[in-house]
């Protein structure tokens, strides 16, 4: 495998983890029963995804030989995974630019992306399992009349949306069969903050020029890793012990640029499938070596109620090299490599406790390993923690509150 974990600093005995690993052996044994609810995510990178795989690519090339923008209304779930995607990785075909929508309410955001769709060919893509989402709705209630402006007719502009949605209910269901939008499904079986490997996020990446396939790849491999019954669990094992111990907080530290928008996806997967019963590590992120000149003080002599994640990424796709000065004659990837041991040194030496995650590059294949990994670690330090991974009761109560007002 091309991900691998450091548990060394988290100042956690080898025979505490030990203790563990039979629990996270159950709770892989539940994940791959295909008895729990939920859970379709599991098996969903080894299983048959050939002929669905190549409708998708079929699709994205109609979308890229058709249009100028490609437009993804979704919130949380719906468009956190894509987007993470398409900022993090290299793009290896002919794509174009995907814009997001739905994911928030500022008016300044969708004027912008509404000039926008004014001027070029646009095709729109709405997702979403019930189509009721307040923020995607109306989002959607705001766009399809541009397209029939722009096209002709409500007709015209219903050849370009397309619907990933429930296959049988909701509202948005009601609407595709109505208007005969081209569709795609989310199983009943997998959560939106699990379904980034399912047409939700790979239809936006291969549109943008994502290799898709390279990616499903990476998470088969991760899938079917033997290390799962080593030492792969071993950070699920370490937050989970860690919470047990105190700590309240996980910093979650990205050490690449564009690896920024896979902590706002891991700040949901994490939040919305541990933070319940009055328990989980707050899920936070930081990028290195920015954040280390705001944060890095409090990291070091602030109050000790977190823990570190540091993700790594440990060879750059091109190397550039300082010509002059003080570090003249080092690559930048060996003073950011100088920066990663820094850290862990100084924080080691402060008592905080470091869990190391390492890629060896950022590609499709290995982002792959990375998010199948990160998704089924979650879900064990859920199951050891006694809380259901995918339900997300808490969320609801804003939304009643929030039409309340409305209504």
């Amino acid at each position: 495998m091309n991900i691998r974990i450091n548990t060394d600093n988290t100042g956690i005995d080898a025979d505490e983890i030990e203790a563990l690993r039979p629990e996270t052996g159950k709770a892989l044994d539940r994940l791959w029963s295909g008895r729990e609810a939920m859970t379709g995510w599991v098996q969903l990178p080894t299983g048959r995804y050939e002929e669905e795989l190549e409708y998708i690519l079929n699709l994205a090339d109609a979308v890229k030989n058709e249009a100028e923008l490609f437009v993804v209304i979704g919130i949380g779930g719906s468009y956190l995974g894509a987007k993470a995607a398409i900022e993090a990785l290299p793009k290896y075909e002919r794509g174009i630019p995907v814009k997001f929508l739905g994911n928030n309410l500022c008016t300044d955001y969708f004027w912008e992306t509404v000039e926008e769709i004014k001027k070029k060919k646009t095709i729109l893509c709405v997702i979403s399992k019930s189509g009721s989402t307040m923020e995607v709705r109306t989002a959607f209630e705001i766009v399809k009349p541009l397209l029939a402006e722009r096209y002709g007719s409500e007709e015209e502009a219903a050849k370009r949306i397309i619907a990933i949605t429930d296959a049988e209910k909701g509202a948005l269901r009601e609407e595709t069969t109505e208007k005969g939008y081209t569709t795609m499904t989310i199983a009943d079986d997998i959560g939106g903050r699990y379904s980034v490997l399912t047409p939700a996020g790979l239809l936006p990446m291969a549109v943008c020029g994502i290799d898709i396939r390279a990616l499903l790849e990476g998470a088969a491999e991760m899938a079917g890793s033997p290390e799962w019954d080593t030492d792969l669990a071993d950070y699920a094992i370490c937050r989970y012990l860690l919470q047990q111990k105190g700590k309240e907080v996980e910093f979650i530290e990205l050490c690449h640029s564009r690896l920024g928008y896979l902590g706002e996806w891991i700040k949901q997967l994490y939040g919305e499938s541990e933070g319940k019963e009055g328990g989980g590590l707050l899920p936070t992120t930081l990028t290195f070596s920015t954040d280390l000149h705001s944060m890095g003080q409090y990291l070091q002599q602030g109050r000790q109620i977190f823990m570190e994640t540091l993700l790594v990424v440990d060879e750059p796709s091109i190397q550039m090299t300082v010509p002059a000065g003080p570090q003249a004659g080092k690559t930048l990837a060996e003073i950011s490599e100088a920066m990663v041991k820094g850290v862990i040194e100084a924080h080691r030496s402060a008592g905080i406790p470091i869990v190391e995650i390492h890629m060896d590059r950022l590609d499709a294949r290995e982002y792959g390993q990375l998010l199948y990994f990160l998704e089924t670690t979650c879900a064990i330090t859920a199951m050891l923690s006694g809380v259901n991974p995918f339900d997300q009761p808490g969320v609801e109560s804003y939304k009643a509150e929030m039409h309340k007002l409305l209504d």
